[in-house]
């Protein structure tokens, strides 16, 4: 996992009429990223480091230890990491959003990191733009165990009385929808990005008879399930398919599940009523890992513990796919500085 191990410098940088600073100096005028691309751990931002010119690096107070700074080009990409997990991403973009380092109000964000994947709906290293990203964890459960005779399984909604209830309470982050007109947008410009792939990846689709799951990686558009736990299985799988179209009424249908997006989001969401971002410039794109299920001859311990060769694919391609869509805001900025263009 790479590792941002500078001092805390912010150099002179075409981002911001900022006046020369010695080492350690602050810059003169906030920075003001026009993409900033959020990873969760090294290896998803160590592609960004290599193939961009991100020279400039800006130490967050409230950043973690291991990820303390932003990268940032003179053209106005930057990248951070949040580290894994809800706590982390939410502390992450805490920081980073109020900080006075930075103006966020015309900037793009960018969520761009690996997932587990559904294999009826994608395949090692696919990747996917979220319209909808679902809290898999904010509901009661019961233990499989103790389940009623006639429930499907043991999860109900916050307050309901069985399964398949609508929620009655909540804390208001379970469900978010991106910008249908930036989602289409970003579709539009990296659906036909050229997607890597490997022997071992190839190899390993074979434990599974989904089309999906057989075909090369693909870009296309599903929604995301974010839960803490990294939960893995055939069954869970269905339950939490359940889950994502009882929050969205019908209207979502996971394909990929993480560890952060809901938590990235609500922080982004918290930052945006505060008048210091906007939420409408957002995008989820999600690169498949791992399937989040076991195949036809294996168990689920199985499946979880085996390496399926998607893990290298899928980072590669999550900068692949992002940075085109990065490029395209950053090159044709006058268009998009005023908000995501029509056609």
């Amino acid at each position: 996992m790479s590792r941002f191990r500078l001092s805390a410098i912010i150099v002179p940088t075409l981002l911001a009429a900022s006046a020369p600073g010695a080492p350690g100096a602050m810059a003169a005028e906030t920075v003001k990223p026009k993409v900033m691309v959020i990873t969760m751990f090294g290896s998803e931002t160590k592609p960004w480091l290599e193939n961009e010119k991100t020279a400039t690096r800006i130490a967050v107070p409230g950043f973690p230890k291991e990820y303390p700074d932003v990268a940032c080009s003179a053209e106005g990409l930057c990248v951070l990491t949040t580290a894994m997990g809800y706590a982390n991403a939410a502390s992450t973009l805490s920081a980073l959003i109020y900080s006075p380092l930075f103006d966020l109000k015309q900037t793009y964000f960018i969520i761009a990191g690996i997932a587990g994947v559904d294999p009826s709906k994608g395949t090692l290293g696919s990747a996917h733009w979220a319209r909808f990203a679902i809290d898999g964890s904010l509901r009661h459960e019961i233990d499989p165990r103790q389940v009623p005779a006639g429930w499907t399984d043991g999860v109900l909604a916050l307050g309901a009385k069985a399964p398949g209830e609508k929620a009655q309470w909540g804390s208001g982050t379970e469900v978010y929808r991106l910008n249908e007109k930036l989602l289409q947008k970003a579709f539009a410009l990296s659906r036909e990005t050229e997607l890597t792939d490997s022997e071992e990846a190839h190899a390993y689709r074979a434990h599974y008879a989904q089309e999906a799951a057989k075909a090369k990686p693909v870009v296309s558009i599903c929604d995301t399930l974010s839960s803490d736990s990294y939960w893995h299985g055939s069954m869970i799988a269905e339950s939490m398919a359940n889950w994502a179209t009882l929050m969205t009424q019908g209207e979502g249908s996971y394909c990929t599940t993480q560890m952060e997006d809901n938590a990235t989001l609500t922080a982004l969401r918290r930052g945006a009523d505060a008048g210091l971002l906007d939420f409408d410039r957002i995008g989820l794109l999600r690169t498949a890992s791992n399937f989040d299920r076991e195949g036809g001859d294996q168990t689920p311990v199985e499946s979880l513990t085996a390496k399926s060769g998607g893990f290298g694919p899928s980072t590669v391609n999550a900068y692949r796919v992002a940075s085109t869509v990065a490029k395209a805001i950053i090159g044709d900025w006058n268009t998009w500085a005023n908000g995501v263009p029509g056609n």
